[in-house]
């Protein structure tokens, strides 16, 4: 029994869990605290969209969650494991504005809606002149607000769109020199109890090793930078060869890491941003 969100994103993700595995396996729909208030993420705190999935795991209710990496905190979750990391989709941001033609047709002075300090701060530096406005919902919610006109723009990730097979021009997509994602963006990540081994073994056979060096790099500088969903962090990892390529930006602040370990890749990269001491 696979738990999830009940939003079409959360649905298109949990049946990638599901084909991956191979097998026929339940669905169970968890509402999360995230989904049910209107409040402002930022005064909900960490956790919003995983900690009444988690919950469920805990208890037993289901066998597995199955969650947006990005969403889930980077501190520890007691009783519980992230068993896989499936094969990471394109990372990006996407621009979405009402013409569907990026930047080129982001107006003056344009109102774009975002609730991410990231996306926030990536913004005002491309564009000084627009303004950002807070905006909640699904997927399908923040492109009907665009359309709408209630907004003249918003940031998606690029992977959603691509998930919910929602078209996207070449010319809306963010370079990450322009806007780097937020750590995790574009990996499932599947969470099982810990003393689950039959559960765990099963879900090993779908993690992606590449997908979880890359990541593992990015929590974990996310984590030594403080691990709020308030820091306008971005952070994108790459294998290369042996190597991880870590590349980070916070307040205009840029650094790029390469190591063999990407624990000490992050540590390196946080001192690069003056987080603390390289190792």
């Amino acid at each position: 029994m696979l738990g999830t969100r009940g939003s079409a994103l959360a649905l298109a993700q949990t049946r990638i869990v599901a084909d991956a595995l191979g097998t026929s396996v339940e669905t169970r729909v968890i509402r999360t605290t995230g989904d049910v208030s209107s409040r402002p993420l930022q005064e909900l705190g960490d956790g919003v969209f995983v900690t009444a999935i988690e919950d469920a795991l805990r208890s037993g209710q289901i066998d597995a969650a199955v969650h947006s990496l990005k969403d889930l905190p980077t501190g520890d979750r007691p009783g519980l494991v992230i068993a896989a990391i499936l094969p990471r989709e394109d990372p990006r941001d996407v621009l979405v504005t009402s013409a569907r033609g990026g930047l080129a047709t982001l107006p003056r002075g344009a109102r774009v809606g975002t609730s991410s300090p990231r996306r926030d701060a990536a913004l005002r530096l491309i564009r000084p002149d627009i303004t950002t406005v807070p905006i909640r919902g699904n997927v399908e919610t923040r492109l009907a607000k665009v359309a709408s006109c209630e907004y003249d723009a918003t940031v998606l990730a690029l992977a959603g769109l691509l998930r919910l097979g929602v078209a996207v021009g070449e010319d809306e997509i963010l370079r990450p020199d322009q806007m780097l994602p937020a750590p995790g963006q574009g990996a499932i990540a599947v969470q099982c109890r810990a003393n689950d081994p039959v559960t765990r073994d099963r879900l090993a056979t779908i993690d992606d090793a590449s997908t979880r060096a890359a990541t593992d790099a990015e929590r974990e500088l996310l984590r030594l930078m403080g691990g709020s969903c308030e820091l306008a962090l971005g952070a994108l990892a790459v294998r290369s060869g042996d190597d991880v390529v870590l590349d980070a930006c916070i307040d205009g602040r840029w650094a790029r890491v390469r190591g063999r370990d990407p624990i000490a890749a992050a540590r390196n990269a946080a001192a690069e941003l003056g987080a603390l001491d390289a190792v």
